[in-house]
């Protein structure tokens, strides 16, 4: 008692003589002080000697939050070199275990049902934006469903619709954007546009383009706010971005239920044009059950697909344009190759002429390997796993408890010395045989799986995968080559593009949304192609 006395009166001497604010503004430093040197204490004494090794750092809650946040493969080499394959790190709150390498891409990308589950790390931030009962907002089973029925409507039949559809596109785009003889142009804007009237155009339907106006992209612009790395955790709070995002979700899904309802009216589900689209594909599938798919579970996936697939392709055509800028070697490459394979006068892209142009898909899967639009993925632990992983000295055995998340990430194989020679260098000749720089992998043999919407590929040996793998693969893949080829295949056949004076390299990447892409500005200096030119 007396030691309490002893403590305690100067503690109120000094209460009373400070004012209110002042002793709000000392306990809150107090707070914060005993509060990291509890963290600190806490992984230095009590380290779980069968779980990962976690992650350095100050504040609890934060955790490692900002330095992954700022540039997530910086913070995942700097681990790796650190603790190994497997680690741990606090991200706003919740224990993330990052599993590295292939082996680590295998034990999440390809787990178990029973043991990791997607939707409960997903559903908070796609329920909101896509709608309701698809995609994360329904049984995996059911979601394997939709994605069969989504890849009934990728044929071959319907890519040679697309490629024409997205060269036209293309060409009235660049008439109208690169309307001077030179110039420059912000690329990621411009690629955003572009993907958004390619892809409507082609999977979405001539309906659908035709409504993509002023009000429209804005309506998208809400929508796609809705995938900002707060929602993680506060998808529901009423933050104003978050009451756009759900009116242009309102909004977006009426104007495809007008669609529906149209042609529902006039007995035929295909366009007023005759043209086989997606929503006319979805109109028509039955679930196994018998149950037809429900009118706004078709308006819902159609967001998905339209809002999906727009990230990665306008990330990535606007990535391949900027490294064509630093080489202009390549440019010219890909307009002779079409000219040698398609003929000198050019003529119009088809399904099958892009599948002759290897060095057009070289470079396609070159910008892939460096610029994977998603560079983490996210599993929720429903089991205890166990993972044995390489440490920096030896390998070992990790149990991984069902509070902690998983993560992998699948572009840091691709950027790794062993497995990609000089792995930073662009070079898409590497995944040519004899290269000096040759992809050493090109000779693995892929295992397939069907996890009920078709054989794919499982991924699980292959250090290259910017599409993911196992059942949560994306499907879209085809389609994203012949969007990718076609555009980039129009644009060389118009444009040369360049850096700025003065700059050899090209921008740095924005990794401050979920989907990485060219730090803005990501301007670049273009020059019309005269004689091809005029005959848009």
């Amino acid at each position: 008692m007396g030691a309490v006395a002893i403590v305690a009166e100067p503690l109120q001497r000094l209460a009373q003589s400070l004012a209110i604010w002042q002793l709000v503004l000392l306990g809150s430093v107090s707070f914060i002080v005993l509060a990291i040197t509890l963290n600190v204490l806490n992984q230095i004494l009590f380290k779980n000697p069968n779980g990962p090794p976690v992650v350095f750092h100050l504040v609890p809650g934060l955790g490692s939050t900002i330095w992954y946040g700022m540039d997530p493969f910086t913070f995942f080499f700097a681990c790796k070199e650190k603790y190994g394959d497997v680690f741990t790190f606090i991200l706003l709150g919740r224990k993330v275990t990052v599993c590295l390498g292939t082996v680590g891409n295998e034990f999440i990308l390809n787990g178990k049902l029973k043991d990791v589950n997607a939707e409960e790390v997903y559903t908070g931030l796609t329920t909101p934006v896509f709608g309701s009962d698809v995609v994360y907002d329904c049984p995996n089973s059911k979601l394997m469903e939709q994605k069969k029925f989504v890849k009934f409507g990728l044929t071959t039949d319907a890519f040679r619709q697309y490629v024409s559809l997205i060269q036209r596109e293309t060409e009235l785009f660049i008439k109208n954007k690169f309307n001077q003889p030179a110039g420059t142009m912000d690329i990621s804007p411009a690629m955003a546009e572009l993907t958004i009237y390619t892809a409507s155009r082609s999977l979405q339907g001539k309906e659908v383009r035709e409504k993509f106006d002023h009000t429209f992209a804005e309506l998208y612009h809400h929508l796609d706010m809705g995938f900002s790395p707060i929602n993680f955790m506060l998808p529901w709070a009423p933050l104003p971005h978050n009451r756009k995002r759900d009116y242009a979700q309102r909004r977006m899904a009426q104007t495809y239920m007008e669609i529906i309802q149209e042609r529902r009216a006039r007995g035929d589900l295909s366009s007023k044009e005759g043209e086989q689209d997606m929503i006319r594909n979805l109109m028509s599938c039955v679930y196994k059950n018998g149950t037809p798919v429900p009118d706004h579970e078709v308006a819902h996936m159609m967001i998905a697909l339209l809002m999906a697939g727009q990230h990665s392709s306008s990330s990535t055509s606007a990535w391949i344009l900027l490294r064509l800028a630093t080489r202009p070697d390549i440019q010219e490459e890909l307009l002779e190759e079409q000219r040698r394979v398609l003929g000198e006068d050019l003529p119009p892209l088809t399904y099958e002429s892009l599948s002759q142009l290897p060095l057009l898909t070289n470079v396609v899967k070159e910008t892939l390997r460096i610029h994977a639009p998603i560079h983490s993925v996210m599993r929720k632990v429903k089991s205890p796993l166990t993972i044995t992983a390489q440490t920096p000295t030896t390998t070992k055995s990790y149990s991984i408890p069902t509070s902690h998340t998983l993560m992998s990430a699948p572009g840091v194989t691709s950027r790794q010395e062993h497995h990609f020679p000089e792995p930073m260098t662009w070079e898409p000749h590497r995944w040519e045989e004899g290269h000096r720089l040759q992809y050493t992998g090109l000779s693995v043999e892929e295992e397939f799986e069907d996890y009920g919407y078709g054989m794919i590929s499982k991924g699980a040996s292959s250090p290259y995968l910017p599409f993911g793998a196992g059942r949560h693969r994306c499907i879209g893949e085809q389609f994203a080559y012949v969007q990718l080829q076609s555009v980039v295949a129009t644009f060389v056949r118009y444009v040369k593009f360049a850096n700025q004076e003065g700059r050899k390299d090209i921008v740095d990447t924005d990794y401050s949304s979920l989907f990485s892409r060219p730090l803005a500005p990501a301007v670049v200096r273009y020059e019309r192609r005269e004689q091809n030119f005029a005959v848009i």
